[in-house]
């Protein structure tokens, strides 16, 4: 396949800072972690690849990096990064998405991420039926090149219970003590999947951009944290590009929600027409910091609980 992350050089730039704004930006930024890194090479077009990614990344400081891709694993990619760069003091990581590419709700899959040093399952994303029933009538950004079309997935059989493949991962992510992540399911899929994977010793999940496609109310936020659940908010989503729907004033209000311990904030970048996912985490620390954010808040939601999430902390 093509190398598609130089095809497309639509980035939209990061707006010049204050010395002392940028500053302060700095300062916070060093120990980030982002859960979700959109670098290629991919079937989706990317602005940059997993190199610059690592670069921009461990020159701003970051703790670690987790590179996410829809329809493959990341891992060999971050050991052969490691080997080339054995000193950089930043951790490397990626994991699974249970689209058709990987099988679907695939427990074989898992267990082969698990074995590679996987640190997170998302469950089905651009195959998941809620996502291809939610852009049935609108459009979504294609592929380099186009794709057999999904076939599409969800955790529940026809009485709307749990699918035994989908326990089984429950207890592969337990037993790897590895994050769970959501990916694009329904909320009302997660709540079922959530509450298995509890009872079945899940100690660390991840919802994915609640206010995209999932179909999060503030209600229903409360009720995952509840289960232990933490909200990853897709920093695409709050600044310039073709992927803002919020404001920093939403994001501050599901902060609120869900609480600060609990949410983290994701870069979701790579993609066209939007910032690099350094310069999306300069933009929205710079917002938030605008906000009045607490400086003690901003590096919670950007740097210790996900650090937590990977065991980081010591």
């Amino acid at each position: 396949m093509a190398d598609t992350t130089t095809n497309y050089p639509m980035i939209v730039p990061l707006e010049p800072m204050e010395p002392k704004r940028s500053a302060e930006v700095a300062e916070l930024l060093v120990g980030a972690v982002d859960l979700h890194c959109h670098s290629g090479p991919a079937a989706m077009p990317r602005i940059l690849g997993h190199h610059e990614a690592f670069q921009m990344a461990l020159d701003a400081g970051f703790k670690a990096l987790l590179y996410k891709d829809h329809y493959y694993v990341g891992m060999p990619h971050c050991a052969v990064l490691k080997e080339i760069y054995p000193d950089a003091p930043i951790e490397l990581y990626s994991g699974v998405a249970l689209n058709n590419a990987s099988g679907g709700i695939n427990p074989h899959a898992v267990d082969h991420a698990i074995k590679l040093g996987g640190k997170i399952v998302w469950f089905p994303t651009f195959a998941a039926k809620n996502h291809i029933e939610a852009y049935a009538s609108k459009s979504f950004p294609k592929t380099a090149k186009p794709m057999l079309p999904p076939i599409p997935l969800t955790v529940l059989d026809a009485n709307g219970r749990l699918i035994d493949e989908a326990k089984q991962i429950c207890d592969l992510i337990a037993e790897g003590d590895i994050i769970l992540a959501g990916g694009h399911l329904h909320v009302s899929e997660l709540f079922i999947l959530f509450e298995e994977a509890k009872k079945r010793g899940v100690k660390k999940m991840l919802v994915n951009h609640p206010s995209y496609v999932i179909g999060c109310s503030d209600e229903d936020i409360r009720g995952l944290v509840s289960l232990g659940a933490y909200m990853e908010h897709s920093i695409c989503m709050f600044v310039p590009g073709r992927a803002k729907q919020h404001d920093t004033q939403d994001l501050i209000h599901m902060m609120e929600v869900a609480g600060v311990d609990r949410t983290i904030l994701g870069s979701d970048l790579g993609l066209t027409q939007a910032p690099k996912p350094v310069d999306g985490y300069r933009m929205i620390v710079s917002d938030l910091l605008d906000h009045q954010v607490p400086k003690e808040d901003i590096k919670k939601i950007i740097s210790t609980n996900a650090a937590g999430l990977l065991n980081l902390i010591a």
